[in-house]
C-alpha cells in the first residue's frame, strides 16, 4: 500500500498549498480594496498573530487528511483490492467469495464478480466431470504402467534429450540411493529426481555415443532401435545400460530433423554377476590345473599295470596311487561344488552394428580430435559386426593418436572386409620410410590415451572382450603399413523395415511429459521462462534470529518444483545438531528440543548434502535474506558456497500484489486459501512457500514478469528488498 500512502500525502499537501494560495489571494484582494489606514488597522489587529494563522492552517489539514484517507480507501483502495482479489481468483482457481468493501458501486461490482466466480465454478465442475469420465481409461493404463514398473527387476529412467529425468521407478530410486555419498541425509535425492540430470551418474559421452547409434537406426527405419553399454560408477559398481528412443509424435518432426524427443534407460547392476562369473572361472581354472597332475599320475600308473610282469607289491602301490589320485580329484570336485554359485554368466555387452556406421563413428572422432583426414572404404554388401562400438572407437582413436605423434602423418585409411567368417578392420597409413615396428606394436598393450586422458583398458583388452585380435603389418615395399584387427560378425537381425516409420503403430501415451517439448538450445539462465526452471524451495529453523551473532541452523527442509509442478515426495528434511544450546523461547516456537537434535548430523555433513540436493536449481524461500544469511554464515566451515540465483516469495508477493498491505507467510497462505499443517517446521514452511510460489507465477506473468531475470530485477525494486541481516 505504499503507493496509496504516497498519493494520500500528496493530496493533503496539494490541499494545504491550495489553502495557502487562497489566503494569499484573499490578502491581496483586501490590500487592493482597503484604504491604507484601513489596511494598517487590519494588520494592527493581527498584531503578530501570523503564527496562530499558520497553526490554524496546519490544524485544518488534520480533518482534511482524515477525509481524504476515507475517500481514497473508499474510491481507490477498495477497487484496487477488488482487482487484486479478482485476479487472484482468476489465475489460481480460488472459489472463495470476495468481501464487499468500498463505495456502493464497488460493492455492487463485487457481487457481480462473486456471481461470475460461482458460474465459473459450476462450469468447471461440469467440465471436470466430463474430463474425468473421458480420462478414466487413461488413468487405468497409468495404474497398470505404475504397477508394471514397480515390479520390474531393472531400473527404468525416462529422460528428455537434455538428459533431464522425467520418470523413474522405485527400483531406480533405490539403486541410485546406493550410489549417493550423502545417502544418510538425502536418501539419494541429489541423484534421482524429476528434473535431475542423468549425467550426474552416467558419463555424458557414453550416452551421446549411444544416442548417435539410436539416431542412425531410426533414420534407417529400424523396427526396434536400441543401444547398450557398460559403465563403471565412482563407487566401483558396474552397470549395464540399454537405451531405447522415445519417438516424436503428434505431427511433423522439428525443423532440425530430430527423430527423438527423449530416451528410456534400462539400468541393471551386473557387478555381482561379473564377480560370480570371475569366481567360477577361477574355480574351474584351479580344478583344471590341479587335476592335470592327478590325471597324469593315474594314467602312468594304469599304463604300468598293463604290464603282466609287474609283481604284487608294485601292483598294490600303483593301485594305491590310483586310489589316492581319484580320492583327491573327488575331494576337489566336492569343494568346487560347495564353493560354486548359481549366478548366471554375464559378458561385456556387444551390440549389432553396421561396419559402415562403425567406420563413420571412428573416422569422425579421429578427424575431430586429431585433425587428420580419414578415408573410409567399405564393401557394398553390408557387413554386420558384434562390437562394443564405444570402446572400439576409443581404441582406434588411441592408435591414430600414437601414429600422428610418432610419424606426423596427415592422412589415414580405414578399411573393413570379411575374411574366413570374421571381419577384418585395417587402420593403414602411407609407408613413409623406416619405422620402429616393435615400438608401434607395444601401443596395442599399453593403456589407451584419448583426448589427453589415460584410460584403464588397452586395445588388446578391448579386443579380448570381442574374442578378437590385433597385429601390426609392416610390409617392406611401398604398400601401406597398418594395424589389422579381427572382429566378430553378427547376424543382420536389424534390416531396414519395409514399412515407413509413419505407419508404425503409435505407442500408447501414458503420461504427458511437458519437459519433452523444451528447447534444447542453451540459453542464458536469466532469459529462461520461470515455468521452465527447476526450483528448490527451502526453509531453515535456527536457535535464534541472529545468525551473525552465533545462532545456528537446527533444521533444513526443502521441496522441489519441476515444470511448474510441486513434487511433494521429492523433499529434503533433516534435523541438524547445532553443537550448542537451544533457547527455551526458540523451542516454544519451532518445537525442536535438544534431545531431538542430539546424535543428528552436524552442519558439516548436512550442508554439503543439501548443496548437492539443490544443485542445478534456483533457490526459493520466504524472506530469503535471513535463510541465505544462515547458510552463508556456516558455509566457511564446510567449503560449500551457494552460487545459484535466489527468489523470495516475500518480494514477489509485493510485486504481484502491490495493493495488499501484508505479505508475511501466514497472510499469504490465508490469501491463497492454503493450510500450513507444519507451521514453524522447516519442511512445513517450505511446503507452503512452494505452494504460494506456484500460485504467484501466473500473477507475475499477468504483470509481464515471465523470466528469471525479470523476477530478480522486479524484486530488487521493492521496499522489502532493503532488509539487511548484517
Amino acid at each position: 500500500m505504499k503507493s496509496l500512502q504516497t498519493r494520500l500525502w500528496l493530496a493533503v499537501a496539494l490541499v494545504g498549498l491550495v489553502c495557502l494560495a487562497w489566503l494569499g489571494v484573499a490578502a491581496g484582494l483586501l490590500y487592493t480594496v482597503l484604504a491604507p489606514e484601513d489596511w494598517q488597522t487590519v494588520t494592527g489587529a493581527l498584531g503578530g498573530r501570523a503564527g496562530l494563522l499558520l497553526f490554524l492552517w496546519a490544524g485544518a489539514l488534520i480533518p482534511v487528511h482524515a477525509a481524504l484517507r476515507g475517500l481514497l480507501e473508499r474510491y481507490v483502495a477498495a477497487p484496487a483490492r477488488l482487482a487484486d482479489e479478482a485476479r487472484l481468483r482468476l489465475e489460481t482457481g480460488d472459489s472463495r467469495p470476495i468481501e464487499p468493501l468500498g463505495s456502493k458501486e464497488t460493492r455492487e461490482l463485487t457481487g457481480i464478480v462473486n456471481r461470475a466466480i460461482e458460474q465459473r465454478d459450476t462450469l468447471l465442475c461440469q467440465m471436470d466431470n466430463r474430463i474425468q469420465e473421458a480420462a478414466r481409461q487413461t488413468e487405468q493404463e497409468k495404474a497398470r504402467l505404475a504397477a508394471l514398473m514397480s515390479e520390474l527387476t531393472k531400473s527404468v529412467v525416462v529422460c528428455n534429450l537434455d538428459g533431464r529425468i522425467l520418470l523413474y521407478n522405485q527400483r531406480a530410486k533405490l539403486q541410485f540411493k546406493r550410489l549417493s555419498r550423502q545417502a544418510r541425509v538425502t536418501g539419494g535425492g541429489e541423484l534421482m529426481g524429476l528434473g535431475r540430470s542423468i549425467y550426474t551418474v552416467i558419463d555424458r559421452q557414453l550416452i551421446a555415443h549411444a544416442l548417435d547409434n539410436v539416431r542412425r537406426r531410426l533414420r534407417r527405419g529400424a523396427d526396434s532401435p536400441s543401444a547398450q553399454f557398460v559403465t563403471v560408477t565412482d563407487s566401483g559398481r558396474l552397470y549395464r545400460v540399454q537405451m531405447t528412443p522415445v519417438r516424436q509424435t503428434g505431427g511433423e518432426a522439428p525443423t532440425d530433423g530430430e527423430p527423438m524427443s527423449g530416451f528410456v534407460l534400462l539400468i541393471e547392476n551386473i557387478t555381482d554377476e561379473l564377480a560370480a562369473d570371475e569366481k567360477k572361472s577361477r574355480l574351474l581354472n584351479e580344478l583344471t590345473e590341479a587335476s592335470r597332475g592327478s590325471l597324469a599320475n593315474t594314467r602312468a600308473a594304469i599304463e604300468i599295470l598293463d604290464d603282466p610282469d609287474v609283481d604284487g607289491e608294485l601292483r598294490e602301490k600303483l593301485m594305491q596311487v590310483i586310489r589316492d589320485e581319484v580320492q583327491g580329484l573327488s575331494e576337489r570336485l566336492t569343494r568346487l561344488q560347495s564353493q560354486s554359485t548359481s549366478a548366471l554368466q554375464s559378458r561385456w555387452p556387444l551390440e549389432d552394428m553396421l561396419a559402415s556406421d562403425l567406420l563413420d563413428l571412428a573416422g569422425q572422432r579421429i578427424e575431430a580430435s586429431l585433425s587428420l583426414a580419414v578415408d573410409r572404404h567399405c564393401p557394398e554388401t553390408p557387413i554386420w559386426l558384434k562390437v562394443d562400438s564405444y570402446s572400439l572407437t576409443q581404441g582406434l582413436l588411441h592408435l591414430a593418436g600414437r601414429l600422428h605423434q610418432a610419424l606426423a602423418i596427415d592422412r589415414l585409411r580405414l578399411t573393413i572386409s570379411e575374411l574366413d567368417g570374421r571381419a577384418r578392420l585395417e587402420l593403414c597409413w602411407p609407408n613413409a620410410g623406416p619405422h620402429n615396428g616393435q615400438a608401434s606394436a607395444r601401443w596395442i598393450d599399453e593403456p589407451m590415451q584419448v583426448d589427453g586422458l589415460t584410460l584403464p583398458d588397452s586395445v588388446e583388452q578391448v579386443l579380448e572382450r570381442h574374442r578378437g585380435s590385433c597385429w601390426l603389418s609392416m610390409p617392406a615395399s611401398t604398400e601401406p603399413a597398418g594395424f589389422r584387427l579381427r572382429l566378430p560378425l553378427a547376424v543382420p537381425a536389424e534390416e531396414v523395415s519395409a514399412v515407413s516409420f509413419e505407419h508404425h503403430e503409435t505407442r500408447p501415451e501414458f503420461y504427458d511429459f511437458d519437459l519433452f517439448a523444451r528447447d534444447h538450445h542453451d540459453r542464458c539462465l536469466e532469459d529462461r521462462p520461470l515455468t521452465e526452471l527447476n526450483f528448490s524451495v527451502f526453509d531453515t529453523e535456527t536457535t535464534g534470529l541472529d545468525p551473525a551473532g552465533g545462532d545456528r541452523i537446527i533444521q533444513i527442509g526443502a521441496v522441489r518444483i519441476v515444470n511448474g509442478r510441486l513434487l511433494e515426495r521429492e523433499c529434503f528434511d533433516q534435523l541438524v545438531d547445532p553443537e550448542r544450546s537451544i533457547p527455551r523461547l526458540g523451542q516454544a516456537i519451532h518445537g525442536i528440543s535438544p534431545d531431538m537434535v542430539r546424535g543428528q548430523p552436524t552442519i558439516r555433513e548436512v550442508l554439503p548434502a543439501f548443496h548437492a540436493w539443490c544443485a542445478d536449481t534456483v533457490l526459493v524461500a520466504h524472506n530469503a535474506a535471513f535463510d541465505m544469511k544462515c547458510l552463508s554464515v556456516q558455509s566457511p566451515g564446510t567449503g560449500i558456497e551457494f552460487r545459484q540465483p535466489v527468489l523470495d516469495t516475500l518480494l514477489l508477493s509485493a510485486v504481484a500484489q502491490e495493493n495488499q498491505e501484508r505479505h508475511n507467510l501466514d497472510d499469504l497462505a490465508e490469501r491463497f486459501g492454503l493450510t500450513n499443517l507444519g507451521r514453524h517446521t522447516a519442511i512445513g514452511d517450505a511446503m507452503v512457500t512452494a505452494e504460494i510460489f506456484v500460485k504467484l507465477l501466473p500473477l507475475l506473468a499477468d504483470k509481464g514478469i515471465t523470466t528469471l531475470g525479470q523476477a530478480l530485477e522486479a524484486s530488487k525494486k521493492t521496499y522489502y528488498a532493503r532488509i539487511d541481516y548484517g
